[in-house]
Parts: C-alpha cells; sequence; structure tokens
C-alpha cells in the first residue's frame, strides 16, 4: 500500500510451489529521495495435501501354489507436504494373506505372508493405505485386484462313504443300478470327474462282465441277467478320476445284494427217479409195510429241496416243522411266565403271614418241626373210614383227637367193623 506500506497478498499460497518470497521495497518523498528496504516471505506448511500411492507394478493372478514371499506388487509413496505433515505411514486393510515390506525409501512392496488357497478364497482386493503425520493426518488407499490360478490339490470326493443296492435276480440285460457321484473343489479341467471300475473277477469271469460304470455320470448297469443261485452279492470298487495333470483320484466300495425269487421248482432227492424210460420222470421204489399196520401208518418219508432262498424255499414239510417249533417255544414260554407267579406268589405269601407268635392256629410251632411235628399235625387230623359194597352204610367219622370245632360222630348201633384201621 503507497501510503501505509502494508504488503497484502494477492492470491493463495502454496508451499509446495514456492516456500519463500524476497520483496525490495523502495520509499521516495517529494523531493524525489529514496530508500529501499530487502523484504524476505517465509512461507510455513500446513497438512493440506494426502499422500500419494501410484502402483509401479502389479500382479492380477497368483498361483495358490506361489511359494512364500512372492511379489505381488511395487509401490510408490510420497507426501508434498514436509516435516511431520509429509511422514508417512503405510498398511494394509482387512486379514489377507499379504505382507506389506519397505524396499528403498518411499518405495514398497505387497508379497504373500501365507499360503493361498483358491478353494476357500477364489480372489482377492487387497488394499493399501498410507497416512500421514499431520494434525489431522490425511490418508490415501489403493486396491489392488488379484485373482488366484487353480492348481490340481483337490482329489474328487464321493458323496457316500460307501453305496449299496439291492437287484432282483432274472433282471433285465442293461439296467441301470444305482448312481454314485463324487465332486472335485478345484476348478476347470482340474475338477472334471469322469468314472471306472477297478478290475476284478467274479466266479472266474471279469468283473466288467457283470456291471459297467458310465465316465461321465457315474451310472451303474448290469450287463447280463443275474442268478441268485449262482451269486448272491457283487463287492466291487468305482474309481473316480479329475482332469488334472497330474490325476487325482479316489475309490469308493459298492455293495449290490442279489434279491431271490421263485424261479426254482422243488427237487425231490427220495425215492429216486424212475431210470427206466417212458415213466414220465415219476418216482419209482419200494417201500417196506406190515400188513396188520393202521391208518395214519408212516409209509415213507419224501425228501425235497429247492434252490431258493427265503420263503421261497420253503417246503410242505418245512411248514408243518415250523409251526411245531412255533408252538414248543410258545409252551416253554407260557411255563416259565407261570413258573415265575407260582415263585411269586410264595414269596408275596411268606410276607404277608405274621409272625411267628410259638403257634399257628392253635397249633404249637413244634409239630411242624422234624418227623415228630408232621406225626402230631398228621394225627390231630387224623379220621376213621368205614367203608362196605353198599354206599349208604359207608362212615366217616372224625377221632375225639380233632382240632376242628365239631362234636365227634355218634356211631351207630349197628356200625360195621371198619374196613381200614386206625393208623
Amino acid at each position: 500500500d503507497s501510503e501505509t506500506g502494508a504488503i497484502s497478498l494477492l492470491r493463495s499460497l502454496d508451499f509446495e510451489e514456492d516456500d519463500s518470497y524476497e520483496l525490495e521495497v523502495q520509499a521516495r518523498d517529494g523531493g524525489q529521495l529514496f530508500d529501499t528496504a530487502k523484504v524476505t516471505i517465509t512461507i510455513t506448511d500446513i497438512n493440506d495435501n494426502r499422500p500419494v500411492i501410484l502402483v509401479r507394478s502389479a500382479l492380477t493372478e497368483i498361483s495358490e501354489d506361489a511359494p512364500l514371499g512372492t511379489v505381488v506388487a511395487l509401490l510408490h509413496v510420497h507426501d508434498p507436504d514436509s516435516g511431520a505433515n509429509g511422514e508417512i505411514r503405510c498398511s494394509l486393510g482387512g486379514d489377507v494373506p499379504f505382507l506389506l515390506q519397505s524396499s528403498h525409501g518411499s518405495y514398497y512392496s505387497v508379497v504373500t505372508a501365507r499360503e493361498l488357497d483358491r478353494e476357500q478364497v477364489p480372489e482377492y482386493n487387497v488394499t493399501v493405505r498410507a497416512a500421514d503425520g499431520g494434525s489431522p493426518a490425511l490418508q490415501s488407499s489403493a486396491v489392488l485386484a488379484l485373482r488366484v490360478l487353480d492348481v490340481n490339490d483337490n482329489a474328487p470326493v464321493f458323496a457316500e462313504e460307501r453305496y449299496s443296492a439291492r437287484v432282483a435276480e432274472n433282471n433285465a440285460a442293461g439296467a441301470l443300478v444305482l448312481r454314485v457321484r463324487a465332486t472335485d473343489a478345484d476348478w476347470g479341467q482340474n475338477a472334471r470327474v469322469r468314472y471306472r471300475l477297478a478290475e476284478g473277477r467274479v466266479r472266474g469271469a471279469p468283473l466288467s462282465s457283470y456291471v459297467s460304470v458310465q465316465a461321465e455320470t457315474g451310472a451303474l448297469y448290469a450287463l447280463r441277467s443275474l442268478d441268485y443261485e449262482q451269486v448272491r452279492e457283487l463287492q466291487l470298487w468305482v474309481r473316480a478320476e479329475d482332469g488334472g495333470a497330474p490325476a487325482l483320484s479316489s475309490n469308493v466300495s459298492v455293495r449290490l445284494v442279489i434279491v431271490d425269487e421263485n424261479d426254482n421248482a422243488p427237487q425231490v432227492l427220495y425215492p429216486p427217479a424212475a431210470a427206466a424210460p417212458g415213466w414220465g420222470g415219476a418216482w419209482s421204489g419200494v417201500e417196506l409195510l406190515a400188513r396188520g399196520s393202521e391208518a395214519g401208518a408212516l409209509v415213507a418219508k419224501v425228501v425235497a429241496v429247492d434252490a431258493d432262498a427265503g420263503q421261497n424255499a420253503w417246503l410242505s414239510l418245512t411248514r408243518w416243522l415250523v409251526l411245531a417249533v412255533a408252538a414248543v417255544s410258545c409252551l416253554f414260554v407260557a411255563f416259565l411266565l407261570l413258573l415265575l407267579a407260582l415263585r411269586l406268589r410264595r414269596w408275596r405269601r411268606q410276607h404277608l403271614l405274621p409272625p411267628a407268635s410259638g403257634a399257628l392256629r392253635g397249633v404249637p410251632v413244634s409239630h411242624f418241626v422234624g418227623i415228630d411235628g408232621v406225626r402230631a399235625f398228621l394225627r390231630s387230623y387224623s379220621h376213621d373210614v368205614s367203608l362196605t359194597a353198599d354206599s349208604r352204610k359207608s362212615q366217616l367219622r372224625f377221632s375225639a383227637a380233632s382240632c376242628c370245632d365239631t362234636l365227634p360222630a355218634r356211631p351207630l348201633p349197628d356200625e360195621p367193623a371198619p374196613l381200614l384201621g386206625e393208623e
């Protein structure tokens, strides 16, 4: 200001453009005399700039088997401010398997800190943060997008630990038996699963002549009609392989149970078949039987077998035998239950009787102990019996020593002599 000498700003100052200015001020009077002075203006920095993150180089894809310390990105970080305002602290955001290392001065490198697993995390968005030392601090960030490439490190896994199926015999050739299914956690060609049968033999023939498995779907088919009387079950292994190089595989056990059908007629073993032609397959044999045998006497026993199983092999002899065994078993169980009930009843009566007080219903306890007690008990209840051919003259007379509360019977005048003695 020409009058006051005040120096004012014409525009905003930027420390990052120029941190000081030098001015020459001249003062002149009316007589054209003057003097000059040098003015130096120093600009004080304030924290008005955020840190700058420059990505010099970076990977967009990394293999999941990359070794530890693999460099993913190279960064350059700087802040135009000065002093504490220009001091930068860098960090990585989130829980990521990477580490930020300081290289030269303001250069940083992002490296792998632990093993990668594409099956758990297929891609990462790594955030790099930079904050200065100002108050308040200013910060900036940059995002590194990284995709994890798959390697064939997972074998196929079957949906079940083991498979089993029931197949009725006499099935049609080519019938579907069951399906096995396996999945692979890898990606792309490494996750493509194909199925095949493990080598094996059944009754001397290759297993592949009995069953086959569809390579793409895992469907198991029966190649021939199965016969329960020849093969009752098939034990086989199915292998699943992925498309990796080298390929990984796993096996699963498959059990096929052949279900019997009633396709065999009974065969009579005895009596033997007729040897002479023209008998029409009748049975021949000679059985001896006594002349005076009564109706229902055993003449012969027919022995027959059936190649089927279970109820399909039951014969009408066999049926009555099963019924007889069942009846005997029921009677035995009923006997056990009755015996148990009697024992429980005896135990209950023993516990319900009053305690011994020296006499039971007027009879001393000593009468029930030993042989003498038994004789005394029998004598107390003894009676005389007289029997005659005429039932009207028979008598029943209690002895005078009876403990019953009844009067002794008066003998009749024509009382016959007793047939049984006093004893």
